[in-house]
């Protein structure tokens, strides 16, 4: 498939009907067109270069093409004598170009370069508006988890001329480029002025000041109105020039670029669940001749494709050229990752293609097809992919597995956080763990990867191996592998920290103090100070239980006391109840005595707890913890 195509060219050109919606740049000129450097943000580089013996060189474009040509000009003169000016025409108030040389049925307008009237050799260089270049890829998975990768860039030339054996570059980037409209008069509209004499229209007011003035004379500071200061104004940098090309032979099977951990890649062994291998196939090879494959440039974080062959694209005509072929570290796996637009991704994954960007380049977004034994699997579609960065990209839909999904919420892991100020604060996990059930109905072995979309604030809790933290994306990238007709829980386990202000005599201080101690990464001051401490928070514990029984105790004395009260009273008048009378009497006796007694104990624990106390105010007042370490995971 790949052999027969890379045995036509590298080159493939084909008209487009649809590019016929008219020119764009510089059109004609005296100078032949040598290089274009193409970039994806509407515009392109040009540069022409010849041999002049006359005093003019001429060049005919389109009015609205006359300002980014003078922007952007660059002469470079490579002999002779040098260039004097450039002359453009303009329009009138009534909107006709003054040039006598335009074309009026293409609306043609000229720039001219005045010479010296001696013999130069001219390299001139402009920007011009023309079509984004795009890129295309082919990825045919191979065994051992490699792929084969070729990157195509499809090239439209509307610029009104064909570009005949020039030198094409294509830059993975969109460096700033402005329409100046430089061809374009702009007069500034003034301010106007009249004199209609010195006739008084209307009574002007008098001013009245009162006596109340400052006794220095000097109004009010309130009374005058504060300035403004104005805008600041800013420039934008230009462009940097294009960056210099590597040669060919850096893009070369075993080149330069950056390699895949070991001979197999980091992605393992391919999914087996694939397309049989098609009757009577050739496994398709790479291109024989790779010096005739784009040289990668990067230089200041800008990726250019340097085409070392000379290109001709005719005007109103699309050209495909191939940029690279190398084989890299991919395979074919699946990817379980819902999709709003896709309603069966919800408990369906998708076939996907995984591969490392390789290359040593951008891989711009475009379109990419997906081969593996003979067979077209399906496309997808390429977003932007850095040097060294992984791609997963989904093709097809894949039925044979389903998965589902629930989560469970739970309260885990109170520790120690803060001390300052004598004030205590702890710190425990808020855990979010989400089970995907996952089943395999096929006959074969498979590979899955689970996009799960990761909860904001939090981290992964002893994530399954391999898996990949996706922090800017939001998402995290679970691996699994389900053997034929089987089954798996697979649980991701998420964490978030939230802090709480505690009581040091809590039971929850006790055991985050007890366990910051037993840790190793303690800070050694701040342990040693709670150490010395803890005994005496042990002493005020104690007491401030036994303080509680006996308040508890005087409160259960007190209501009794009261029922025995109002039980007399309500016999106070029944002359047959004085055996009744003479028991809660005595009863109120003894309840009175013991209230005395826990009184007195109650007053000494609160004495006691005093002192306590401010021996430890003083104590935790001296230590100072900014931060405890961090959970174990």
């Amino acid at each position: 498939m790949f052999e027969r195509l890379a045995r036509v060219g590298t080159i493939v050109t084909c008209v487009v009907g649809a590019l016929s919606c008219g020119h764009t740049g510089v059109v004609q000129s005296e100078l032949p067109i040598k290089r274009v450097v193409i970039y994806r943000n509407g515009v392109a580089y040009f540069e022409r270069a010849g041999h002049v013996e006359k005093d003019e060189v001429r060049f005919k474009m389109r009015q609205a093409e006359v300002g980014d040509f003078l922007a952007t000009l660059a002469v470079m003169e490579q002999g002779g004598s040098s260039v004097r000016s450039a002359a453009f025409p303009l329009k009138d108030e009534t909107g006709k170009p003054k040039d006598r040389d335009a074309d009026p049925d293409t609306a043609l307008r000229n720039v001219v370069l005045a010479l010296d009237g001696k013999a130069h050799d001219l390299q001139v260089g402009y920007v011009a508006a023309a079509p984004v270049w795009r890129p295309s890829y082919r990825l045919v998975v191979q065994a051992g988890g490699q792929s084969d990768l070729q990157v195509w860039g499809i090239v439209e030339n509307l610029s009104g001329e064909d570009w005949s054996g020039v030198q094409l570059s294509l830059v993975a980037g969109a460096p700033i480029a402005f329409d100046a409209q430089l061809g374009t008069p702009i007069i500034p509209t003034r301010p106007i002025v009249t004199d209609s004499g010195e006739v008084i229209i209307a009574v002007p007011k008098s001013e009245t000041s009162l006596a109340d003035r400052d006794s220095d004379g000097i109004p009010d500071k309130n009374d005058m109105a504060p300035g403004s200061p104005g805008p600041a104004a800013s420039a934008a940098a230009p462009p940097p020039p294009p960056p210099a090309s590597k040669s060919a032979a850096d893009n070369r099977e075993g080149g330069t670029g950056t390699r895949a951990k070991g001979e197999e890649g980091a992605m393992g062994n391919p999914n087996p669940v694939m397309p049989r291998r098609a009757e009577g196939y050739v496994q398709p090879s790479q291109p024989r001749n790779v010096s005739s494959l784009a040289a990668v440039a990067v230089q200041g974080g800008t990726t250019r494709y340097d085409i070392p062959n000379a290109i001709t694209v005719p005007d109103k005509n699309a050209t495909m050229v191939l940029l690279l072929a190398r084989r890299i570290p991919g395979e074919a796996i699946y990817l379980f990752a819902p999709d709003d637009g896709v309603p069966d991704s919800a408990s369906h994954p998708f076939h996907v293609v995984r591969f490392e960007n390789v290359t040593g380049g951008v891989l711009e977004r475009g379109p990419i097809a997906v081969f593996q034994d003979g067979s077209f699997l399906g496309q997808g579609l390429l977003d932007p992919l850095a040097a060294g960065a992984f791609a997963t990209v989904s093709f097809a839909l894949e039925r044979a597995l389903g998965v589902d999904s629930h989560t469970k919420t739970d309260v885990q892991g109170t520790r120690l956080s803060k001390i300052e100020n004598g004030y205590l604060w702890l710190e425990h996990d808020v855990v979010l763990k989400t089970t995907y059930q996952i089943q395999n109905g096929s006959d074969l072995a498979v590979k899955l990867l689970v996009k799960h979309p990761r909860r904001s604030g939090s981290r992964l809790y002893l994530p399954p191996k391999g898996t990949e933290d996706n922090v800017g994306t939001g998402s995290a990238l679970v691996p699994t592998e389900l053997p034929a007709h089987g089954k798996q829980d697979l649980v991701v386990d998420e964490r978030s920290a939230e802090p709480e202000y505690a009581d040091w005599f809590g039971i929850a201080a006790d055991k985050a103090v007890k366990a910051y101690l037993a840790d190793p990464r303690a800070d050694a001051k701040v342990a040693q100070q709670l150490t010395t401490l803890w005994p005496l928070r042990g002493q005020i514990v104690a007491k401030q239980d036994q303080r509680n029984k006996l308040t508890n105790e005087l409160g259960q004395l007190q209501s009794e006391a009261y029922q025995k009260r109002a039980d007399l009273r309500a016999i106070e008048k029944n002359k047959a109840a004085d055996a009744l009378r003479k028991s809660l009497t005595a009863r109120i006796g003894v309840i009175s005595s013991r209230e005395e007694v826990l009184t007195a104990q109650n007053i000494q624990l609160g004495q006691d707890l005093s002192e306590l106390q401010v021996h430890w105010r003083d104590g935790v007042a001296a230590i100072h913890l900014a931060e405890a370490p961090p959970p174990k995971q």
